[in-house]
């Protein structure tokens, strides 16, 4: 028994204690010691069961040493579909890494919507380079594609369609399929087409399968049926699919012939990454990965760090203005904090709920206003509940029943205005073509400092001097 055999029965070892997580990391260390001492025979061993899901990922776990000394071992093992996984950030270097006949071999299993995702984010050389290693006919096909607008339907798209005229029977269908010696890897439909090539439907294969060879397939078709028109944006094609639960829809041009075709699996990548580019916008770190250089990854946060850095002074000149008042009662200092941080928080959770609501289109015009009262009332409520609660704690830990009426009031108006800010402020920049998950955040918690230190330093200046 080898040296990397014993290393995988010590580390792989059945231990109950053990979670997946931690088996994953064993899995790790077997390949990395096998890459270590060169050991590509029991490398393919350990690799095989993976899914290239899983390979991207562990390619993007590893450092750029280890990563290249795998790619290089691996060898001609290394599946396409393992690019088009694999983060936009390390693609590159794993294209560069790659032998020119493990890529063009690689590249060839690929569909022509997996090699399109390839190609955007590729520099020209070796965007050619790929290109090139296509058969002329995919190649003509990936390059239609790009002459899509980025962001497209049509970059999303996949050349590969099952259509059938749509004066066909079952039976010529069937025929049709078994004889076609190329079909998709996967396809859920049959596409009917008119003698202009137009879609007029869609026949799933379960109803094809289901009936008598002599039943025309138009007889078959869902009462669903939508085209998508290639230049439409594809976050609005995540949208569709997900909102009348599509599985596939043809893909048209400006004359409404079929191009192509979306499949679900696609659509629904793209409305993952529309989430989690929200969920990162709201955090102010735009589209970064783990895999990002420190570069990258600075010249991302910089930015709204600096803009923070703005509203963050005027906020303190807010302060400033009272400051005679803060001298006069040292209480004040203390108990400020916790107004700006409430209604900072309050003002989150009202934007969050309508950043998301705007990306599902669930906050429309028709509703804006209904949704503006209720979050004013849930500030208006909580405002009251937590009033109450500071107003006793401020006059039991400071003994002042008028300093606990003074936060009691601030934490009301700061808390109503949170739920105010939360909502009209990414309807507005929505409406100002700016996207509210970047922006907002900044905003709305720019607005709740302000007014809570404004609310609490001008109330006790009234009323403690």
């Amino acid at each position: 028994m080898s040296e990397t055999d014993d290393l995988v029965e010590e580390t792989t070892a059945p231990d109950e204690a053990e979670d997946a997580y931690a088996l994953d990391r064993k899995t790790l260390a077997a390949i990395l010691y096998a890459v270590e001492v060169q050991d590509r025979e029991k490398l393919i061993e350990l690799m095989e069961p993976l899914h290239a899901a899983d390979i991207a990922d562990m390619l993007e776990q590893v450092n750029a040493y280890d990563r290249r000394r795998l790619i290089e071992l691996y060898g001609t093992e290394f599946d396409g579909e393992i690019l088009s996984e694999v983060d936009e950030s390390i693609r590159e270097e794993v294209i560069a890494v790659l032998h020119p006949e493990v890529l063009a071999e690689a590249v060839r299993e690929l569909d022509s919507d997996d090699v399109v995702d390839l190609l955007e984010d590729l520099e020209d050389s070796q965007q050619e380079a790929i290109l090139g290693a296509l058969e002329e006919t995919d190649r003509v096909a990936v390059e239609q594609s790009l002459t899509y607008p980025e962001y497209s339907a049509g970059r999303l798209m996949q050349r590969e369609v099952v259509w059938a005229p749509e004066h066909w029977t079952v039976g010529e269908a069937i025929d049709y399929l078994r004889a076609t010696e190329e079909l998709p890897d996967q396809f859920y439909h049959i596409v009917l087409v008119d003698p202009r090539h137009r879609p007029v439907g869609n026949v799933t294969l379960g109803k094809l399968m289901g009936a008598r060879r002599e039943v025309p397939l138009k007889e078959l078709t869902e009462d669903l049926f939508r085209t998508i028109p290639a230049t439409q944006y594809e976050g609005d094609v995540a949208y569709a699919f997900n909102q009348y639960h599509l599985i596939s829809a043809p893909v048209v041009d400006d004359q409404d012939r079929l191009v192509g075709v979306i499949t679900i699996d696609d659509a629904m990548i793209v409305l993952d990454e529309e989430h989690e580019e929200d969920i990162l916008r709201l955090a102010g770190v735009g589209e970064g990965s783990l895999s990002d250089k420190v570069s990258d990854t600075v010249r991302q946060r910089l930015p709204w760090l600096a803009v923070n850095l703005g509203t963050a002074v005027l906020a303190s000149l807010v302060i400033s203005i009272f400051e005679e008042t803060i001298a006069g009662f040292v209480a004040l200092a203390v108990l400020m904090p916790i107004v700006a941080s409430m209604g900072g928080n309050a003002g989150t959770q009202s934007l969050t709920v309508a950043v998301r609501a705007i990306a599902t289109r669930d906050l429309t015009g028709a509703n804006v206003w209904r949704v503006i009262r209720r979050e004013v009332a849930v500030g208006l409520i909580n405002g009251l509940v937590f009033a109450l609660v500071m107003g006793i704690v401020g006059l039991i830990w400071f003994g002042s029943l008028t300093l606990g009426y003074v936060i009691a009031v601030a934490m009301v108006v700061n808390l109503v205005v949170a739920g105010l800010a939360g909502t009209i402020i990414p309807v507005l920049l929505e409406k100002f073509g700016i996207d509210p998950a970047l922006a907002s955040g900044t905003f709305v918690t720019t607005v709740t400092d302000v007014v809570g230190f404004f609310a609490f330093l001008g109330l006790a200046a009234i009323v403690l001097i």
